[in-house]
């Protein structure tokens, strides 16, 4: 298993800058963005597809450091109701899984989208109870109509690039469970996995051991982040999970995102890479930071010194005490 980062918090710094950065932190991974929210600052879909010399002095910068690449990231809303954001998304999505393809880079991170709720909708809705009736309509509308059809598609085209989609579980977006992972899953093929963010799984009331238990017996955990969380018991008592406070206004969110060992003991962050190791996840642990209560460098250095002590690297091969 390898410890790696998501590099769009250093989208200060060029490739160089940020490669040798986050190799001097002890990092053997990074996920680059290649659009979308996540920007693309170290990763340019066209300058790099169908260019070969480009695409191996890119490499050959990574790999130099001693880095591989755990997966391209492109996190939008291929789904949205608005044609124009739909169509960008769905373009970079697309770009990317073949520069992965190309690159050899197993995994694409993105989200699943969320659809409107009507043909001539004009901006996502995000059905998140059971009644009344009318958001079961919803519900229904959307996966037979727009999430089904749109990621069959797109399952069929990433194996066909020898490429996983890595799907984040984040509120919001109509894959955020485990549950509705599986669903797409069985619907689409095992092109279709998690980018399993723990961080998403403890503010909705998941416990993330028992997500990776759900979907490791699926094998359906493509990539993982690092990110934690701390719940404001006092403030959940008044806004409930699904809070709408501004991310800015922390003193009066029910939770909000803090980096790794600072929302949950470290004892928790060793328990979720043991639970991953025996579930069959032997790849990369991406640190992620959107901590507001700290730097850039201070969140992303405490997380690497978190999860460093608690990451496992040898395979045990045989078991010499049965």
């Amino acid at each position: 298993m390898k410890l790696g980062v998501f590099t769009v918090l250093f989208s200060d710094k060029n490739l160089e800058q940020m490669l040798d950065h986050v190799a001097a932190k002890g990092i053997e991974a990074v996920e680059l963005g290649t659009g979308g929210y996540p920007g693309n600052a170290h990763c340019k879909l066209d300058e790099l597809l169908g260019n070969n010399e480009k695409q191996q002095e890119f490499m050959n910068t990574i790999t130099s450091r001693g880095l591989i690449v755990s997966a391209l990231s492109c996190h939008g809303n291929p789904l949205h109701p608005q044609t124009k954001i739909a169509e960008e998304a769905d373009i970079t999505f697309t770009k990317t899984i073949k520069l992965a393809s190309e690159l050899g880079i197993p995994v694409v991170n993105t989200f699943s989208g969320c659809p409107g709720d009507h043909e001539n909708a004009k901006y996502p809705n995000w059905p998140v109870a059971a009644w009344p009736n009318d958001y079961q309509e919803i519900l229904t509308w959307q996966w037979e109509e727009k999430i089904i059809p749109y990621w069959k598609e797109k399952a069929a085209f990433a194996e066909a690039h020898n490429v996983k989609i890595g799907l984040e579980l984040h509120g919001g977006f109509s894959v955020h469970t485990p549950a509705t992972l599986l669903r797409l899953r069985e619907a689409c093929g095992p092109a279709i996995g998690a980018n399993l963010d723990p961080s998403h799984m403890w503010w909705q009331g998941i416990d993330p051991v028992e997500s990776i238990k759900i979907l490791g017996r699926e094998n359906a955990i493509h990539h993982f982040h690092a990110k934690d969380t701390i719940i404001d018991q006092s403030n959940m008592n008044r806004n409930g999970l699904t809070d709408m406070t501004p991310y800015s206004d922390m003193q009066n969110r029910a939770w909000y995102f803090r980096t790794v060992g600072f929302g949950h003991a470290q004892k928790d962050w060793a328990d979720m890479i043991s639970t991953l190791r025996l579930y069959g996840y032997d790849y990369v642990v991406s640190i992620e930071h959107e901590d507001g209560l700290m730097s850039i460098d201070e969140g992303f250095t405490k997380a690497v010194e978190t999860l460093k002590p608690v990451m496992v690297k040898e395979s045990v091969g045989e078991m010499w005490w049965t």
